[in-house]
C-alpha cells in the first residue's frame, strides 16, 4: 500500500515519469551524447591518446547524466550502475568479449581463411581505444539502460528483448559499409547476448565490458571491420580470403556465420540462466496487483 503521508510528485514530474516520456527524453539525451562523443573523437583523429582521454571523459559524463536522470526524474537508486559489482562484472564482460572474438578468428584460421602475414608496431593498438570506450558505454546506456529497460517496464522482458535488439541491430545501417544481413545478424547475436547480460545481472557493467572488448579486439588486434564502419589496421596484418558467409564481407566478422553461431549460443546460455533465476519480467497486464 502507498503511504498516505508520502507527498505526491508534482504534476509535471508525474508526466516526466511516464514510460514513453522517459524513453524519449533519456534516449534522446544519450543519443545526442553518443553523437557528441563521436564528434570529439573525430576532432582528435591522429591523436589516439587524446582521443581515448576525450572518449573516457565523455563516457564518464554519459554515466553521470544517466545516473542523474534516474535519480532525479525516475526517483530511485541507480542499481544498474551499482559500483561494488563493477569490479566483478566488467572484467568478466571484457574476458567474454575478447575471448569470443578471438575464438571466431581461430576458427577461421583452421581452414586458412584468416592468415597472419605479419605484425604492425604496438602503437597500432592505440587508436581503437577511444572507439571501444565510446561505443561500449554509450550504446549500452542507450540500448539496454534506456530502450530495453523502459520497454520492459511497458511491455515485459520478451517484447523488450525483441524490439531493443532489432533497433540496436538496424541502427548499424548508418555505418558506411553496412548491410541488411549484417544488421540482422547483430540484432540476433549481439542484441540477444547484451540484453540477456543485463537481464541476468540487472546491471550494465557486464554488457559494457563485452561491448568494449569485442570492438577493441576486433579492430586493434585482429584488424577487422567493426560493424561496417571502422576499418583501421590493428596489431596483426591479416589476409582474409574466403566465402562472405564466413568472413562477413564488407560488414566484418559480425556478419559471418561463425560469429552468429558463437555469440547467439552465448546469448542463449545467458538468457537460459536468467529464465532459470526468475529474472524475466512479465508485461504489466500479467503482473500481480
Amino acid at each position: 500500500m502507498t503511504d498516505p503521508s508520502t507527498p505526491k510528485p508534482a504534476p509535471w514530474l508525474r508526466v516526466l515519469r511516464l514510460p514513453p516520456v522517459r524513453l524519449v527524453l533519456l534516449g534522446g539525451l544519450l543519443f545526442a551524447m553518443l553523437v557528441m562523443s563521436n564528434d570529439v573523437m573525430l576532432a582528435f583523429a591522429g591523436q589516439p591518446i587524446r582521443a581515448a582521454a576525450a572518449a573516457a571523459g565523455m563516457g564518464a559524463l554519459g554515466l553521470a547524466a544517466y545516473a542523474a536522470f534516474v535519480r532525479f526524474i525516475e526517483g530511485r537508486g541507480v542499481s544498474e550502475l551499482a559500483l561494488p559489482p563493477l569490479r566483478r562484472d566488467l572484467p568478466v564482460g571484457l574476458a567474454i568479449g575478447a575471448g569470443l572474438y578471438a575464438a571466431c578468428v581461430l576458427i577461421l584460421m583452421l581452414p586458412g581463411i584468416y592468415q597472419v602475414e605479419g605484425l604492425n608496431p604496438w602503437a597500432f593498438l592505440l587508436p581503437a581505444i577511444a572507439m571501444a570506450i565510446s561505443s561500449g558505454i554509450f550504446e549500452e546506456l542507450l540500448f539496454r539502460g534506456a530502450l530495453f529497460r523502459i520497454l520492459e517496464e511497458m511491455a515485459g522482458s520478451w517484447i523488450a528483448l525483441i524490439l531493443s535488439s532489432l533497433v540496436f541491430g538496424f541502427m548499424h545501417l548508418l555505418n558506411p559499409a553496412a548491410t541488411v544481413l549484417g544488421a540482422l545478424f547483430i540484432s540476433i547475436e549481439a542484441g540477444l547476448l547484451l540484453a540477456a547480460a543485463y537481464v541476468l545481472t540487472r546491471r550494465l557493467w557486464l554488457g559494457i565490458g563485452f561491448h568494449m572488448a569485442w570492438n577493441y579486439t576486433q579492430s586493434a588486434i585482429f584488424s577487422g571491420v567493426v560493424s561496417g564502419g571502422v576499418t583501421a589496421p590493428g596489431l596483426i596484418r591479416p589476409r582474409i580470403e574466403g566465402p562472405v558467409a564466413l568472413t562477413g564481407g564488407s560488414f566484418g566478422l559480425e556478419a559471418s556465420l561463425v560469429a552468429f553461431l558463437l555469440c547467439t549460443a552465448t546469448g542463449v546460455v545467458l538468457l537460459a540462466l536468467a529464465i532459470r533465476q526468475g529474472r524475466m519480467r512479465p508485461p504489466p497486464w500479467r503482473r500481480g496487483g
